[in-house]
């Protein structure tokens, strides 16, 4: 089995969130393999801005998925482990890659998001940054208060 390091965002504009619908109709968030000389939080901003055209600030760590699938290409099995980091946007624009295949996307409120998300970790993800990115925002507004 081939195991890959990958790194990716969970990116939030006010209370919705950045998600795309990739080649095989699924929702899913940007993300992208680890190089060996690239940082995680470099490759998860660097894959935003690839997939989505956004600008990011990285606010918190998210968690870490893995998933595991068969290659064809590579005729093996592969794991992609995956390390999340949630974010900022200051603007709702986005213009997706052409290049990478990527048939939709945008900013979605949370609900929505949820429903469309394909796979169930990628939701719990999504609802679990969320909390937290509120929890983040709401510390950031009572300190600039003060």
């Amino acid at each position: 089995m081939l195991f890959r390091n990958c790194a990716g965002g969970v990116v939030f504009y006010a209370n919705k969130v950045f998600i795309l619908k990739n080649e095989k109709d699924e929702w899913v968030l940007p993300k992208g393999v680890i190089r060996s000389d690239e940082l995680p939080w470099d490759k998860a901003q660097e894959r935003v801005k690839i997939e989505a055209g956004i600008d990011s600030e990285i606010i918190s760590t998210a968690g870490r998925t893995s998933y595991e699938f068969f290659s064809i290409t590579r005729n093996k099995p592969v794991c992609n482990k995956i390390t999340w980091y949630i974010m900022t946007s200051n603007s709702k624009k986005y213009m997706l890659n052409d290049k990478l295949e990527f048939k939709d996307g945008g900013f979605y409120s949370i609900d929505e998001a949820l429903k469309m998300i394909t796979y169930s970790q990628d939701k719990s993800l999504v609802s679990l940054s969320y909390k937290k990115y509120k929890d983040i925002m709401k510390e950031k507004s009572t300190a600039n208060a003060v």
